[in-house]
């Protein structure tokens, strides 16, 4: 989903969960992924409580003011956030790609004023760093 270039990457959670496909060998494309795994930022009640109602597992630590204030709130806040370390590290395959896309200039600051004109930049970049890959598997 592409939003302006201020706006924060945290309300656009849920909207891009909803866009996800994950092509299966045969029939349709499955629409609930296994497990999620975010930085803090993502890891918000509301965010949180759609995966659960999804049947989704969130991979996703608790930022250290969320969790200090449901401690301060004794049994009252609840338990505290299951976090599995081993499939959060996983999350590095897809930051290390964003920081490639976000090596190309025009990417990383947004030069271009029209959605379009930066989604096209957008995939252009992509299909470098795709061609890249393919060329090293190759040879």
């Amino acid at each position: 989903m592409l939003t302006a270039g201020q706006a924060a990457d945290s309300p656009q959670f849920i909207p891009v969960l909803g866009k996800i496909r994950i092509r299966m060998p045969v029939g349709r494309p499955r629409t609930r992924p296994d497990a999620v795994a975010a930085d803090k930022a993502y890891s918000s009640r509301g965010n949180r409580a759609h995966l659960r109602r999804r049947g989704i597992k969130a991979v996703i630590p608790e930022k250290k003011d969320q969790a200090a204030n449901r401690k301060k709130k004794g049994s009252a806040g609840g338990r505290p956030v299951s976090h599995d370390a081993g499939l959060y590290k996983e999350r590095n395959t897809v930051e290390r790609l964003i920081n490639k896309l976000k090596a190309w200039r025009g990417v990383a600051t947004r030069y271009d004023k029209t959605p379009g004109s930066y989604l096209a930049g957008l995939h252009l970049r992509a299909s470098m760093i795709w061609v890249k890959h393919l060329t090293r598997t190759i040879n």
